[in-house]
C-alpha cells in the first residue's frame, strides 16, 4: 500500500467516524470504525464499522442507517479531502471482535477442568 492510500484511507476513517456521530438516523447504533481500505486508484473504500449491542437486529439496521446515509457521508469526505475524485464508500460489518470473542469463549471452555475424569 502506497504512503498515499495509507493516508487518505486514515483521513476517510476520522472523517466518517466524526460525521457519523451528527447523523440524526435512530438505527445507527453505538458505532465504532474499525478500519478503512481504499484501493491503490483512490476510487473506492472499504469502511469496518462495529455497533454495540452486537446483535443481529442492531447491525441489520446500522447497516440501513449507513446506507442510507452514505451519500451524505461521501459528500463530507470530499469536501474535507478536497481529492479530484471522492472514492465510493462500501459499508462492511467488520466480524473481527465478533471472532474474537469466539476465540475467548472456546478458550476459556477448553481452559475448564473436566467434570468427568476420563474413562478410557
Amino acid at each position: 500500500m502506497s504512503q498515499r492510500t495509507r493516508k487518505v484511507s486514515e483521513s476517510v476513517k476520522e472523517i466518517v467516524a466524526e460525521e457519523v456521530l451528527n447523523l440524526k438516523d435512530p438505527r445507527i447504533g453505538f458505532l465504532t470504525v474499525t478500519d478503512v481500505r481504499t484501493s491503490p486508484d483512490l476510487k473506492s473504500s472499504e469502511v469496518f464499522w462495529t455497533v454495540l449491542p452486537d446483535v443481529e437486529e442492531v447491525r441489520a439496521a446500522t447497516a440501513a442507517g449507513l446506507a442510507s446515509a452514505q451519500s451524505l457521508l461521501r459528500r463530507a469526505v470530499g469536501q474535507r479531502l478536497r481529492l479530484r475524485h471522492v472514492p465510493d464508500l462500501h459499508f462492511v460489518h467488520d466480524p473481527v471482535p465478533e471472532q474474537g470473542r469466539r476465540i475467548d469463549r472456546l478458550l476459556s471452555e477448553a481452559a475448564e477442568p473436566d467434570r468427568e475424569p476420563y474413562q478410557g
